[in-house]
């Protein structure tokens, strides 16, 4: 595997500033002005920076220059890096004074890692380490270790390794990582290290985290804003598991009909719990409406409400009848103390209005006691408009991918949020830079139903441009929520954006524009993979039935790398249990390895073949990445051995050298163009045969 060797800076605090993957992308930009130039000037810092995410939706091009202006009197001036990250340390604290503060509905899972200010909240800090002492006590491997001490730095000195974030994960959303993976041994190599925050990484992105600006170095150094940032963002998964209609369909009864159903599938379920609130809160006769978990619940007369009416029993008026405000919260934690509620904030919390540990308290008494009846016919109906196994399985999927390419909005459900457009464009924009044409599209919130019909149907031809099979598909057919169409474009922009990737890797490597990548590029390069390790076992195509017992590509995973597999560990696969066992194996040793991947084990034991296309491909661009080993080294297509350049990540930045085994894709550009692609999608809209596109 290749050792991670981070951007230093010399000076101390401006390295603490930023996170690793910042610095990496900000020296890219950095030397690649420099490159082109010869010198990197003030004058040319306006352009880099309004390509910066950070910047693109606050500054104009000038109103950066007149910023450094205020700074530089010379633009002709030549800078160092360092000098460069102050003036990005200056702009991005004056797009924080400019910015009126985010309102996005899933707050807490964005903008967690903001490197701007790094003040710890202690009261945070320690509820979270009274959740994992509480959680992992019994953990074979980490209860010599716990209880941490909330007092000193405990946390996040055991976090360097790795091991707690993984096991917080799978408390979080138990089975995401098979602790087989997970290395454990007392005192673990750098190697060792690395895999494990790799794993963590690539985990929680798979169960929903927002970790686009953390890197494994940020983990190792054990940096106390990011690893609370994430920590906070495992735990409230935890707690907000249950605030779906799948997994408590008593939850219908907070609506009237079918139409609001749809509404409350689409909300996040930090909005399911506010709505939950208000819903017994208007049944117990408070006449306010809590629409946040900061300011309206200082009083700790809705808490006083809220329990007295799920839980009267152990209820009574003096809560209500005092007018200390931290009185009145002290009563209303020992109230829900005998609800069995954990303690995650304190008296002082609830009177500050602390959000997110308010949050974490009413999410607790919802698990204990939600108060909702048990009404059939509306259960049953909550039943009806949940999806199917297998479509369930493509929302996940998708879902989660898109929340990890870092665009601004999260996805909270794909049905229902990418149905005005926007959250598509984002997507595209990211996968296929320049694409969209702004100016056409309109952003959220959308109240005239034709613009969200034109930002489909501008979806829709990008998609064509792009050559997805997108017959008789046409915007509106997005905005009617035709679940069908919306996984088949979700699916083509997927595999689009893999063999993009791999592409540029290509191209990179042999220093010249590529061929496009096939699926049957991908299958022959793994078969090769396979068999040039001394292996039996091959691959017929991304639908071989033989692929279900796992050990197909545990021989691949360990062909690009043969540490990374246990095989005492591995089963032969002939039972269904034992083809489970090594699917979750593998799916934790490809995310060991670096591979973001989004596929449960159903996927490999069924034989999903776009989830084993995808899986296959995600290993081949983790090891086209790797450096090369002398005597795996090949000429490239013109018969010279490719320099090792940077690849492209998900971002479009340059990080990691290439491998020279990028010629070893076996590639019979002949059988490439002709061969079927063995999960070719094609996309037509059944229904419509005769329609028309709306207007782009």
């Amino acid at each position: 595997m290749s050792s991670f060797v981070g951007v230093l800076v010399s000076d101390p605090w401006l390295q603490s500033q930023f996170t690793q993957v910042e610095l990496r992308t900000l020296k890219s930009k950095y030397v690649s002005v420099r490159t082109q130039s010869g010198r990197v000037t003030v004058g040319d810092l306006p352009n880099i920076f309004v390509k910066l995410k950070a910047f693109t939706e606050m500054f104009k091009e000038d109103e950066i220059k007149a910023i450094l202006e205020v700074s530089y009197k010379d633009m002709d001036e030549e800078i160092d890096f360092e000098s460069f990250l102050r003036a990005h340390i200056n702009l991005q604290s004056r797009a924080t004074a400019k910015s009126p503060g985010s309102k996005n509905s899933s707050s807490f899972l964005k903008a967690t890692t903001t490197t701007v200010h790094h003040s710890i909240n202690e009261s945070e800090k320690a509820s979270y380490v009274a959740h994992i002492n509480s959680y992992l006590a019994e953990d074979p491997f980490l209860k010599k270790y716990l209880p941490l001490d909330p007092s000193t730095n405990a946390l996040f000195d055991l976090a360097k390794d790795g091991v707690l974030l993984c096991k917080l994960i799978n408390v979080a959303v138990p089975g995401t990582i098979d602790e087989r993976a997970i290395n454990t041994k007392k005192v673990l190599n750098p190697w060792e290290r690395n895999e494990n925050h790799t794993l963590c990484l690539n985990s929680a992105k798979a169960i929903g985290c927002t970790v686009v600006n953390i890197g494994t170095q940020d983990l190792i150094e054990g940096r106390p804003h990011l690893l609370l940032g994430l920590i906070s963002q495992i735990i409230k998964i935890q707690l907000l598991a249950d605030l779906n209609l799948k997994k408590t369909p008593q939850l219908v009864e907070l609506v009237d009909d079918s139409k609001d159903v749809e509404e409350l599938l689409g909300l996040p379920p930090e909005k399911v719990l506010l709505k939950w609130m208000n819903f017994h809160l208007k049944k117990a006769g408070y006449e306010k409406q809590v629409t946040n978990f900061s300011s309206d619940v200082k009083d700790g007369e809705a808490y006083a409400f809220l329990l007295n009416t799920l839980a009267p029993e152990h209820s009574g008026p003096a809560a209500l009848d005092t007018k200390d405000p931290t009185e009145r919260a002290n009563m209303v934690l020992a109230h829900a103390e005998k609800l069995d509620c954990k303690r995650y904030l304190t008296p002082k919390d609830i009177v500050e209005g602390s959000p997110n540990l308010n949050l974490a308290f009413v999410a607790q008494i919802f698990q204990h006691r939600n108060g909702l009846t048990v009404d059939t016919k509306k259960i049953s109906f909550a039943e009806m408009m949940t999806d199917d196994a297998q479509t369930s399985r493509e929302e996940r999927c998708f879902r989660l991918w898109i929340n990890s390419l870092g665009i601004v909005t999260y996805v909270n459900n794909v049905f229902e949020d990418i149905r005005n457009g926007w959250v598509l464009l984002e997507v595209l924009d990211k996968v296929s830079p320049e694409s969209v044409n702004w100016k056409l599209a309109s952003k959220p919130p959308i109240k005239m139903p034709f613009r969200k019909v034109e930002n489909c149907n501008q979806v829709v031809k990008i998609g064509k441009q792009l050559n997805f099979s997108l017959v008789n598909v046409a915007g509106n057919d997005i905005v009617q929520g035709n679940k069908k169409l919306i996984l088949a474009f979700l699916w083509q922009l997927m595999r689009f954006t893999m063999l993009q990737l791999l592409k540029n890797l290509r191209s990179h490597s042999q220093g010249k524009k590529g061929k496009e990548i096939t699926d049957t590029d991908i299958l022959n390069w793994a078969n090769n993979k396979v068999k040039k390790a001394g292996r039996t076992s091959q691959m017929e195509s991304f639908r071989d039935k033989n692929l279900s017992n796992g050990i197909f590509f545990l021989e691949l995973l360990s062909a690009v790398e043969p540490r990374v597999v246990n095989w005492s560990v591995v089963t032969k696969g002939e039972t269904e249990e034992d083809k489970k066992l090594n699917a979750t194996y593998i799916i934790s040793v490809a995310r060991k390895l670096g591979c973001s991947i989004f596929l449960l084990p159903e996927e490999i034991i069924e034989v999903n073949q776009k989830m084993i296309l995808i899986l296959t491909a995600s290993i081949m661009y983790w090891s086209l990445q790797q450096p090369a080993e002398e005597s795996e080294s090949c000429p490239a297509e013109d018969g010279n051995i490719p320099d090792a350049s940077p690849a492209a990540s998900v971002d479009g930045e340059s990080e990691t050298p290439l491998d020279g085994e990028v010629c070893n894709l076996a590639i019979n550009d002949a059988a490439s163009d002709t061969a079927p692609s063995d999960t070719a999608p094609e996309v037509e809209n059944e229904e419509s045969p005769d329609k028309v596109e709306g207007k782009d």
